[in-house]
């Protein structure tokens, strides 16, 4: 075998190598925008050795039981208040890898324009997952329509009301329904990445909406196993670069808001 033939031979077999040692990570995301976001930056990860399959799931249950399972290696869906109360109520021990972008919450309805519009009475759907129907809750209280026992409350429900001068009605219901019920209610709170996929405008259609200083942060999260591997971290510095910054800011138009 010839010199130029030998070193095309070793480029091959590194070729091989090289692509038979990168690192598969399966990741559960909802649709919007978890698994735009992740989508984005698959190729930056392809070229750092890192195949990333995401796999979408529409409620924020199953994506914490696969990974917990070791079915899948990470999850992009939730905010931290929700994985401490799963972590709680379920026994298992999930973890945040990084912060990556605010969902501000909203109101919206197809039926009134503000919230003076709100009847005494008014039906309102809420969120029935602790954390998110007690973000509603706070949500509305900041918008001075009901008064919280424990103003600060993050996992307040409906019973938890000291105040409710209009005399509002709550109806907790699975988050991911609530764009489908908009027209059977006065007014519902809805998680953004829900509201985007339903074709609500959440910077133009709610009527109230939490401020990008909001605390609640959406996370990647995976096992204390495997948190710390280098494909994770790889992905976790590809969710916070300029890049995604940008794509953040161009696509979501203040929908979504980075939190690095």
């Amino acid at each position: 075998m010839n010199l130029k033939k030998t070193l095309v031979a070793i480029a091959a077999v590194a070729t091989f190598s090289s692509a038979a040692v990168a690192e598969k990570l399966s990741i559960a995301a909802t649709p919007v925008p978890h698994a735009e976001l992740l989508e984005f930056v698959k190729p930056a990860l392809a070229e750092q050795g890192v195949e990333l399959d995401v796999k979408v799931f529409t409620d924020y249950v199953q994506p914490n039981i696969q990974v917990d399972q070791k079915r899948m290696d990470a999850n992009f869906f939730q905010h931290q208040p929700y994985l401490d109360e799963f972590n709680s109520g379920r026994g298992t021990t999930l973890v945040t890898v990084a912060g990556i972008h605010v969902e501000p919450f909203g109101a919206y309805s197809s039926k009134i324009s503000s919230l003076d519009e709100l009847k005494n009475g008014a039906v309102v759907a809420i969120p029935n997952d602790p954390t998110n129907g007690g973000r509603a809750l706070l949500l509305l209280q900041n918008a001075g329509l009901i008064t919280l026992k424990d103003e600060s409350k993050i996992t307040a429900t409906p019973r938890d009301i000291a105040d409710n001068p209009k005399n509002l009605s709550f109806r907790e219901l699975e988050a991911a329904t609530l764009p489908r019920i908009l027209n059977q209610v006065d007014m519902a709170l809805i998680n953004t990445n829900y509201a985007l996929e339903a074709g609500l405008n959440p910077t133009e259609d709610a009527m109230v909406i939490e401020g990008a200083e909001s605390p609640y942060v959406n996370i990647l999260v995976a096992r204390p196993d495997n948190k710390d591997s280098d494909a994770m971290q790889k992905l976790a510095n590809a969710l916070k670069s300029d890049e995604v910054r940008e794509f953040i800011k161009e696509k979501y138009e203040g929908a979504v808001v980075p939190a690095f």
